[in-house]
């Protein structure tokens, strides 16, 4: 007689600097492997153009978001650039324990709020090819302006000082090559 075990699913922590293509990654990465779940974080930010709220982001108001770090019912949480982002507890719990896989594409202090958890998890830090690199996709993408885009590009050089602190560090400098390589750390 056998006995089945049941697969406990990996959390997958995700980080990178504001413009190094994070959700084409992560959406390459679903294209490739349905199986992979992803969590949608909450924030206190405007919706922007394209995004949908429960698919880009659950977008609440401050003092909703403020109710919920009261309640405890974030693992990790952060402010940048003015607003705040975070993770439900409760998300991340249900996918591991059901054994899928699931991302949390969250910023270096969220990620190391989760290490300091002593949660297992696998990390991966994706960085640019470079900074002039990375310059101009943030320009390019034209999101932010003026101030906005000089906090993002100010906080950079911290981000990048927190890779060593990373399973895994891949070079996004194409995204179906990054997200492979993503896969092949977990597996797949």
């Amino acid at each position: 007689m056998s006995k089945k075990f049941k697969r406990i699913g990996h959390l997958v922590v995700l980080s990178g600097p504001s413009g190094v293509g994070k959700d084409s990654v992560i959406s390459r990465i679903r294209f490739l492997n349905k199986q992979i779940s992803v969590s949608i974080s909450f924030t206190t930010r405007p919706i922007r153009a394209g995004e949908r709220d429960g698919s880009s982001y659950h977008f609440i108001s401050k003092d909703e978001f403020e109710n919920k770090i009261n309640n405890g019912d974030f693992l990790e949480y952060t402010s940048y650039c003015g607003y705040y982002y975070g993770t439900l507890k409760k998300t991340v719990v249900d996918a591991v324990n059901s054994g899928r896989d699931i991302i949390l594409k969250i910023d270096v202090d969220g990620a190391a709020q989760v290490k300091k958890l002593g949660i297992n998890c696998i990390s991966v830090f994706i960085a640019p090819p470079s900074f002039d690199e990375l310059k101009e996709r943030i320009r390019i993408r034209g999101v932010d302006h003026g101030e906005a885009v000089q906090d993002r590009l100010d906080r950079v050089s911290y981000e990048m000082e927190q890779a060593k602190n990373y399973d895994y560090v891949v070079t996004n400098d194409l995204v179906d090559s990054c997200a492979h390589q993503i896969l092949d750390i977990l597996g797949y």
